[in-house]
């Protein structure tokens, strides 16, 4: 097992070199967590995606902390969330003092509008790869479908969407018992 160091330096090198969120981190954090450190397993992985997400909070934050809670409780968590917060946090610090200046260039402004595609596809791809490893189908697909549809053309407020999924699962898996 790892030590609290390799914890912070892991996570702060992942906060640093990630653009694009807590959601283009997903394959990075696979990446070094699961494949590279066998820190934890990826069905673990994988739920503590799914227990983030439903919490509140940044998703970056949320994900480090529960990895660093299930490999050394508190102080696992205080170092992966200080690791994946400490880089943001710096860069926006001289992104603040200096942003007036730096906007006045316009290969600064060109150069965001070209970064937002890029984050898109960033976010795109965990999505899609995650919903592979959740076993999303032509089968379950309806229900992200049907769930964003709800919250956008709708307007349901996501809460509902996350408690009615989080019932439905237990009845599934209560009464249906899956054969999966």
């Amino acid at each position: 097992m790892a030590n609290y160091w390799a914890f912070f330096k892991t996570f702060f090198k992942i906060g640093t070199f990630t653009l694009g969120g807590g959601y283009a981190m997903i394959p990075i954090i696979e990446s070094e967590v699961v494949d590279k450190r066998r820190w934890i397993e990826k069905d673990e992985f994988l739920d503590l995606i799914a227990i983030a997400q439903s919490c509140p909070g940044v998703f970056a934050i949320n994900i480090s902390v529960f990895i660093g809670y299930k490999l050394r409780k508190l102080r696992g968590a205080l170092c992966t969330a200080l690791g994946t917060a400490l880089p943001s946090f710096l860069i926006i610090l001289l992104i603040a003092m200096f942003f007036h200046e730096f906007m006045e260039y316009a290969w600064v402004e060109s150069m965001f509008r070209g970064i937002r595609p890029a984050v898109v596809a960033l976010i795109a791809v965990p999505t899609f790869n995650l919903a592979k490893d959740a076993k999303i189908n032509l089968v379950n697909c309806w229900i992200p479908i049907g769930s964003a549809l709800l919250i956008w053309a709708l307007g349901v407020n996501p809460i509902y969407i996350i408690i009615a999924a989080g019932v439905g699962g237990y009845l599934y898996g209560a009464f249906l018992k899956p054969t999966e």
